[in-house]
């Protein structure tokens, strides 16, 4: 099973830019949250979640194209790396998700960054978020517009669970984990 430790030794082997750092991070706090939900290995569903980006950083247009045999050479059990390889389902892999775990990975990847928007714009961060006030920026199609929100309501089809009930466990897993990804709020920068 992957561990935290060796999925941050290989992603920061080759994930170097702060925002791809942060938003494996955000996706990371994201998944321990989901992982408890479901009764699951939270550390475990962690690691999957920070090292689901691997190869971005070097081939953004060939995404998820040179993850597979790296990572298996790196001793990734087969089952993490097709967790990773299905967050592109539909996009730049074929490779669906079937497993709460990968269901998982393949919602809360978009969902994390409007959640990081939504909180960045607060005066206290994410610390205070409330779902009503997420929910109403999801709604907003032009508010973070580059975040799929199809493919996260997908997801959440595919769990069988509301955005509201994706998004009120992202957004209360990542709250204790306000200072590490940066969203304590605008006040804690004056």
């Amino acid at each position: 099973m992957l561990t935290l430790d060796k999925a941050k030794e290989l992603n920061d082997s080759k994930v170097t830019e702060a925002h791809l750092r942060l938003h494996a991070k955000n996706v990371m706090y994201a998944m321990g949250a989901m992982a408890d939900h479901f009764g699951e290995d939270r550390e475990h569903w962690m690691a999957v979640g920070y090292l689901h980006d691997y190869d971005y950083e070097q081939f953004p247009d060939e995404h998820l194209l040179h993850t597979e045999q790296p990572l298996l050479d790196a001793g990734v059990p087969t089952e993490d790396v097709r967790a990773i390889l299905s967050h592109g389902y539909g996009i730049c892999t074929d490779v669906q998700p079937e497993t709460n775990l990968e269901k998982s990975l393949f919602t809360v990847d978009e969902l994390t960054g409007i959640i990081q928007a939504c909180a960045r714009m607060r005066p206290l961060g994410i610390t205070d978020l409330e779902l009503k006030s997420f929910m109403k920026k999801f709604k907003d199609k032009k508010f973070a517009a580059k975040c799929d929100r199809e493919l996260i309501l997908r997801g959440c089809e595919m769990l069988g669970m509301t955005v509201n009930e994706v998004a009120g466990i992202c957004i209360e897993g990542m709250k204790p984990y306000a200072a590490d990804i940066g969203l304590c709020g605008t006040q804690a920068e004056e």
